[in-house]
């Protein structure tokens, strides 16, 4: 397994991370944009859930959500993540820790407007996380929301939208024999990145 060096990094780790997904993209990786996301509420109980990440720039990296979603509530409380993708084929996993803010709505409606139309009414009709008696419940909401904007497009749900995880502490892990594995970090002090290694 070909390790990963200092040499080999590039001094901004957004960089170092596209070059990463874009190697897993090349590797036709199934989902190679999953991501786990962990939040913790106001008293610091954590939870995580799989999700997709949408976009990867020098002002961080974002998701779309609920904004009534669990996930929402504890962001509003404690408004700090993590972020970890993992790509078990070419052993290789990326955390990514910061705070974590909403994006403006203007960007939010563009994206909105790239889904598929399935997708637009499922966010109509699913109150994430929320109780519901049963799937015919979320059918019949989705029946509702096809009837309602049947022949217009869909538009962004005012409870809907996108967050923005702003980095701090990024981390690149390359697994390696023996449990031997490389660990490199990029930690953002006084406005740039410091790259430490750590003992795996």
């Amino acid at each position: 397994m070909k390790g990963l060096h200092e040499r080999d990094l590039d001094p901004d780790p957004i960089r170092q991370f596209r070059k990463w997904f874009e190697e897993a993209r090349k590797a036709r990786l199934y989902l190679p944009e999953a991501i786990a996301l962990a939040t913790t509420t106001a008293e610091g109980r954590p939870s995580a859930r799989m999700m997709l990440f949408k976009d990867a720039d020098e002002r961080g990296f974002v998701f779309y959500t609920n904004f009534e979603s669990r996930k929402a509530d504890e962001l509003k409380s404690n408004p700090y993540g993590v972020i970890i993708s993992y790509w078990g084929e070419l052993a290789r996993q990326v955390r990514i820790e910061g705070r974590v803010e909403r994006i403006p709505e203007e960007e939010s409606t563009k994206y909105f407007g790239t889904r598929p139309r399935g997708s637009q009414i499922g966010a109509w009709a699913s109150e994430q996380s929320a109780i519901i008696e049963n799937r015919k419940e979320l059918e019949m909401r989705v029946r509702k929301y096809r009837e309602q904007f049947h022949g217009q497009e869909v538009p962004l749900p005012p409870f809907w939208g996108g967050y923005r995880l702003i980095p701090d502490r990024i981390e690149f892990w390359q697994g390696r024999a023996d449990r031997l594995h490389d660990r490199l970090c990029y930690i953002r002090e006084n406005g740039s990145w410091k790259i430490v290694r750590l003992s795996p």
